[in-house]
């Protein structure tokens, strides 16, 4: 699509630099007619008073979605983890002191498993997927339960999130929390971890309602839940196909990558200062 649009770009411009020569090349050639020359010369002013009338009505209806944009948003949802809290289990896992081969073989049977994210739709007892975590590398069954036994060391309070949080809140903003998050794991964090939590007008964690981001049903979820409406609603995520999900639904988004970026963009593209 890129692609395309770079080349339609240069064969306009390519077109337009023919219009811009035609009276030269009429005045240079030695058989030229008056006619020719003239009607050149009208092609080239005229060109050059569409392109700016077309730039500048295109300047005008940008800027009119702009500031409608701006003033749309009503509704802010945040992810949790590497938005509002750490979640640093490279850290903690370090913390066990295990040689390189089986931490290695730990992280994949545990953290970089898929039976972690699957765990986050909460379709199963917690015994049963630790069973299932254990099966990945049954040599190291007991260490295994070790680690998912503290994981909620995991994660820990981001320093601006409460803040940020309580801001926005009193600027006016509906506050909502969709997040990817495993019954476990939102027990043993909700209370120390989320102070945030209680500037939210609503709360949709993954295992509470059997759906996960990125599909679209989450997204729908939350809409229908809150009763919002998803032009007016701004989501903000750190992972891009959890993004791409929400957009899918109509709901406009900001990949987090840092407070300092996120909130740039909040305020140059939706005007949330």
């Amino acid at each position: 699509m890129k692609n395309g649009k770079r080349i339609a770009a240069l064969l306009g411009v390519v077109a337009l630099l023919i219009i811009f020569c035609l009276p030269m090349f009429f005045a240079l050639k030695g058989d030229f007619s008056q006619e020719a020359f003239m009607a050149s010369l009208y092609t080239v002013l005229f060109v050059a008073v569409m392109g700016y009338v077309i730039w500048m009505v295109f300047r005008l209806v940008n800027k009119k979605k702009n500031e409608e944009d701006k003033r749309m948003i009503k509704n802010i949802v945040f992810d949790v983890g590497l938005v509002l809290v750490e979640f640093n289990w490279q850290s903690y896992l370090d913390s066990f002191h295990f040689d390189k081969e089986k931490r290695d073989k730990i992280a994949k049977a545990t953290f970089q498993s898929e039976v972690w994210d699957e765990r986050d739709k909460g379709l199963l007892e917690e015994r049963e997927y630790r069973e299932k975590f254990k099966a990945l590398a049954p040599e190291y069954a007991e260490d295994i339960e070790d680690v998912i036994r503290n994981s909620t060391r995991c994660v820990t309070k981001m320093d601006y999130a409460e803040t940020w949080t309580k801001y926005l809140k009193e600027q006016g903003y509906n506050l909502y929390i969709l997040s990817n998050y495993s019954r476990y794991m939102l027990d043993g964090t909700k209370q120390n971890e989320m102070p945030f939590l209680k500037y939210m007008d609503g709360v949709i964690f993954s295992c509470d309602v059997n759906q996960m981001k990125p599909d679209i049903e989450i997204y729908q979820t939350l809409l229908s839940k809150f009763n919002l409406k998803a032009e007016e609603t701004l989501f903000i995520d750190d992972r891009a196909e959890n993004c791409q999900g929400a957009e899918k639904a109509g709901i406009h988004t900001i990949q987090f990558k840092d407070l300092k970026q996120a909130a740039k963009e909040m305020e140059e593209t939706y005007g949330i200062k």
